[in-house]
């Protein structure tokens, strides 16, 4: 096998998106378009990956880090120009070189392995990624010669009438012999309308000299989608959602409502996980087997066991057991961690916060900044007092312990094992084990009162 390298196309400003997030960093189902693209990539076994970026270019460097090298075009003067940045890098190696956009995230590893492979097998010194399409307008077309063979690549904007009824699209993807890619990039001109320097010409200087020049069309159009306005980001949108879906309920989850459910790029499920409408699992969230999810929740960078339920509820950057039940209306916030057949019920609200097995927070707490052991019962509208204003503080509650209703725990402070706290108690010092604590005001009945106050007021 040669020598593979790849560049990114990631340098436009992408105005047409009448946005102050650069284009190739908006999203689509979570995930910058230009991290879709890098991640495809790294599935081609690559030398080297590069990176030509312009505007933006400090925040497109922070998301993919040290997955790509970089290279700065510096002028906006056409894709030709853009993959010429890289010439210090690639220009004396040997191999073949893949040219993507940055802004094509429906773009497949699978796809760009074939048109590889295609463009070995036909020994081709440059191969473009075309496809058929139903309207190709905004599209640069394919041109080909009686014996079908390309002859070159003519933009929207240059094409004649008869040109523009060609129905094969070049994707804005290639293959090049790399060494050849270089040369032929010193010799492309901007003899044009926009007075741009096209990538596309290297095929038309390659042609001349008598190179084999070849084409794979891709079956899925959709993987063309070049996102260059809202309107092609939605629709993007909408089409990896699908196809993210599909492959899931292909691999054994139920999706209630596909339409109405979000699974990023990176979620991994189990198998017989049902998920109800409404829900949206983002992130490095991973459901294991028979867990049921919704409807309407939300699970971001989670770890959830086998057989729990999540209810309308919301959970983030926390691991949550096996058969655990949680909400309706609950919140897992950040950095909890949830044993294995834990309850936190409905206006239950979690902070960083460990609950042991088998615990049980069943309605309106709030338990934050807690280590709760095993076999816990917490009473109802019982908050973990955590914040002094300056600094947050431990709460420890031990196995077995029982915390009654409406309960303020005032940390630091420990609940020492199979302790008992009445109801209504707010406990500023630690308790013993097996210890009841009552830290409330003794009841006085003041009997006729309420009589005697009726009678005032009629006076």
């Amino acid at each position: 096998m040669t020598n593979r390298y790849a560049v990114v196309l990631a340098a436009g400003q992408g105005t047409r998106m009448k946005s102050k997030l650069y284009k190739v960093l908006h999203p689509v189902c979570g995930k910058p378009m230009v991290q879709h693209v890098v991640d495809q990539l790294n599935t081609l076994d690559l030398k080297e990956l590069i990176t030509v970026v312009g505007f933006g270019a400090e925040k497109v460097q922070d998301q993919l880090g040290e997955d790509s090298h970089y290279v700065i075009q510096e002028e906006q003067l056409g894709t030709g120009h853009a993959v010429l940045q890289a010439d210090d890098i690639l220009a004396d190696r040997e191999g073949t070189t893949v040219v993507v956009c940055g802004d094509t995230p429906l773009l497949t590893g699978e796809t760009l392995q074939k048109l590889i492979d295609h463009h070995d097998a036909e020994k081709a010194k440059a191969t473009i990624l075309t496809a058929h399409a139903e309207d190709p307008t905004g599209y640069g077309r394919v041109i080909r010669g009686g014996n079908g063979q390309v002859e070159r690549i003519v933009e929207q904007k240059d094409a004649s009438e008869e040109e523009q009824a060609i129905q094969e699209i070049n994707t804005g993807t290639y293959c090049f012999d790399n060494a050849m890619l270089f040369e032929a990039l010193k010799n492309v001109s901007n003899d044009n309308v926009q007075g741009e320097y096209y990538l596309p010409d290297v095929i038309e200087i390659l042609k001349g000299r008598g190179e084999t020049i070849s084409a794979y069309q891709t079956p899925e159009f959709s993987e063309s989608l070049g996102v260059n306005d809202r309107v092609a980001l939605s629709k993007a949108e909408k089409l990896m959602k699908r196809r993210i879906n599909e492959q899931h309920m292909r691999n054994g989850v139920t999706l209630v409502d596909p339409d109405q459910t979000y699974i990023g790029p990176d979620v991994e499920i189990g198998q017989d996980v049902v998920i109800y409408p409404g829900s949206v699992l983002e992130g490095t969230t991973f459901i294991e087997n028979d867990a049921v999810i919704g409807p309407h929740t939300t699970i971001t960078n989670c770890h959830v066991g086998a057989e729990t339920t999540v209810k309308q509820s919301a959970a983030a950057d926390s691991r949550i057991g096996a058969r655990v039940q949680i909400g309706p209306f609950a919140h897992i916030r950040p950095q909890s961690n949830l044993g294995d057949d834990v309850k936190v019920g409905n206006f239950v609200e979690v902070k960083k916060a460990a609950f042991g097995n088998g615990s049980k927070a069943s309605h309106l707490s709030y338990i934050g900044d807690a280590e709760v052991g095993s076999g816990v019962n917490i009473g109802c509208g019982t908050i973990t007092v955590n914040y002094d204003g300056k600094n947050k503080h431990l709460t420890t509650i031990e196995d077995d312990a029982f915390i009654g209703c409406n309960s303020n725990l005032i940390a630091p402070v420990k609940v020492g094992k199979g302790a008992y706290v009445a109801a209504g108690s707010t406990i500023n010092e630690d308790v013993p084990s097996e210890a009841l604590s009552i830290a409330r005001s003794r009841q006085t009945n003041k009997e006729g009162y309420a009589t005697k106050m009726k009678s005032i007021k009629k006076d």
